[in-house]
Order: C-alpha cells, then sequence, then structure tokens
C-alpha cells in the first residue's frame, strides 16, 4: 500500500452550524497533524470538511510537514449550485498549496446520493439512506440514481479541472455507478459489516481488477460490542437532537476499543493484500462524540470512529484501535 492515511475531521458544516467548533486553532490543528505522521506514520492525510478556510488550514499545515494532502471539501444538504460554488472556491485553494511543491489530490465531494438532495428522493440523509436500501425498490432506483450523479459529477469535474491541475477523485458509495472515466483515481468509502463480510474481499479485488488506482477514503469502526457487525452505521447508535446534534447514547452499549482495534487492523491487512493504492482510516477523532467515563449513557465516543477519545476540558488519549494503526504503518 502506497499511501498509508487517516482522515481529518476540520468540522463539518450542515444547517449553518460547523462542527468542532470550540476545538480548532492553529496551535492544536499542527499538533494533530505532527502526531498522523510522527505516531501514527502516515504518509498522507485526508483533510475533511464544510468550511473551506479550514480545510486551507489543515491542508496547508499538512503538506509543509510533508504529508501528502487529499482536499476533500464535504457538502451536507446542499443543492447541486451550492456544491458546485464549493468545489470551485476549494479547487482554487487546493491548486495554489499544490504550486507550491504539495502533493495534492482533490476529492469532489463524498456519497453525494446520501448526504446531498437530489439524487435519491428524501428529506435527509437518514431517509435517503431507508429509501435506497429498500429491498423491493433498490433495483429500480440504482439506474436513475446513476444518471443524475454522473450528470453532476461531470459538472463537478469541469468546474475542478478548470482551477486544479492535480489528481481528481471522488468519495462513492458502491451503490452510486460511478463514471471512472472521470476521475484520476477510483475511491470508495468501503465498511465490512455482518451483511458484507463474505463478499467484502472479493468486492476490494474486483474494485482493483479494474486497473485504475484504488483508494479507500473511508473505513473504520465505532467503539462498542459488536460495532464491526454494523459497519457504517455505527453512529447511529447515539441520539442527536433537532439540529442532529449528538444527545445521548440510544440502548446500553458495551466499550470494545478491542474489537475496534481488531476491525481496522484486518481491514488494513485486507487492502494492502488485494493491492489497494490508498487508505483512508475513519478517523482521527470526532470532537462532537467526547468521552465521558462513569456514564455509559452519555459516553458519545462509543459510537464514534475516532483512533482517539476526545476528553472534555482535558487533552484527547489514544484508544486501543490508534496503536493498530501505528503498528500497521509502522511496518
Amino acid at each position: 500500500m502506497r499511501i498509508k492515511g487517516v482522515s481529518y475531521d476540520t468540522g463539518f458544516v450542515l444547517n449553518g452550524r460547523v462542527g468542532r467548533a470550540a476545538q480548532f486553532d492553529r496551535d492544536l490543528v499542527e499538533h494533530e497533524l505532527r502526531v498522523i505522521r510522527d505516531e501514527l506514520h502516515c504518509t498522507a492525510v485526508r483533510v475533511m470538511g464544510g468550511d473551506p478556510d479550514r480545510i486551507e488550514l489543515a491542508a496547508t499545515i499538512a503538506a509543509g510537514l510533508g504529508l501528502e494532502v487529499w482536499f476533500s471539501p464535504y457538502p451536507l444538504e446542499q443543492s447541486q449550485a451550492q456544491m458546485l460554488e464549493l468545489f470551485a472556491d476549494c479547487a482554487e485553494r487546493a491548486e495554489r498549496l499544490r504550486r507550491t511543491g504539495a502533493s495534492v489530490v482533490f476529492v469532489t465531494g463524498a456519497e453525494h446520493s446520501l448526504m446531498n438532495p437530489g439524487f435519491v428522493a428524501g428529506r435527509d440523509t437518514d431517509e435517503r439512506l431507508r429509501r435506497l436500501l429498500d429491498p423491493a425498490t433498490v433495483r429500480e432506483q440504482v439506474g436513475p440514481l446513476a444518471e443524475r450523479l454522473n450528470a453532476f459529477l461531470r459538472q463537478a469535474v469541469a468546474v475542478v479541472r478548470e482551477r486544479f491541475a492535480g489528481p481528481v477523485t471522488y468519495a462513492a458509495i458502491q451503490l452510486e455507478r460511478v463514471d471512472w472515466s472521470l476521475f484520476d483515481v477510483l475511491s470508495m468509502d468501503l465498511y465490512r459489516s455482518a451483511d458484507s463480510a463474505g463478499r467484502f474481499a472479493d468486492g476490494v479485488a474486483q474494485l482493483v481488477a479494474l486497473g485504475k488506482p484504488v483508494a479507500i477514503t473511508e473505513f473504520g469502526c465505532a467503539t462498542y460490542r459488536g460495532a464491526a457487525g454494523d459497519g457504517a452505521r455505527g453512529l447511529e447508535v447515539i441520539e442527536v437532537d433537532a439540529d442532529r446534534v449528538p444527545v445521548r447514547v440510544n440502548g446500553v452499549r458495551e466499550r470494545d476499543e478491542a474489537g475496534q482495534a481488531r476491525e481496522v487492523r484486518e481491514l488494513l491487512e485486507l487492502f494492502e493484500a488485494a493491492g489497494v493504492e490508498a487508505a483512508f482510516v475513519f478517523t482521527f477523532a470526532l470532537y462532537d462524540y467526547p468521552h465521558r467515563p462513569g456514564d455509559p449513557a452519555a459516553d458519545l465516543d462509543l459510537g464514534s470512529y475516532g483512533l482517539v477519545r476526545v476528553l472534555e476540558g482535558r487533552p484527547w488519549e489514544p484508544k486501543e484501535a490508534f496503536e493498530a494503526v501505528a503498528r500497521f504503518y509502522r511496518g
């Protein structure tokens, strides 16, 4: 595996609210990116978020530390016009960084069919996901979804390439059936679950066999017992309020850092064996999901995919998964 990476959350923007609101400043970002380079032994970082200023700040620091940067604006609940405006802005910023000599890949958003309206019917991500996974209608939805998404991606790629001269990709999910001729790298957000485990390795091998460099732009595991079987749906154990702010744990969950570490390690081994070019563990930290020891109902880190546990009023601490990734990337 040439590119050993982790994603770095600069704050997702939803309905005007920026995540990680009180835990983002230059000194902290630089410290965390140094940890990513020196202690996790990453060679690349996928800088994610919805605020172009924050993405550019973190990307510039990462590049200065010698990390390859995957510049990844991540629109949520935006119109196609808003997304194109965001990509144009970010592509110009990514090109300025690339011209300093940095290694930069531009990621033209992620999972648009779920995260943004206009591709699958539904008022929010949860409703769109339910509709898309409905066994009674999934087959008839996939074709129209692919047609709408690829039409948009053609526009988006044109906007990006007018402003950015480096490699371009898109972080897809499998049901989207992306036209990969538009892109330099085939990138998938890919989680293993109990339902997909039996065919997961073959699926990765089929992606690699297509002949284009393959990046797994998102994979990982939440921190409660049984989370590996839930795959990408680990955050669903956390209840949110009307503004989508995490509030409490849904039901009784047992902490299982060893299980999280085991799943991440197994996936890294599988990706390397399959010949994947790049892998980005999701994620370094999720600041909106703090660890609250002693109160399982309030311990939002149980649903977090973070490699570190975020503590309120204190520095974060590495989980067992942090050590597992560090050992693997160190080789």
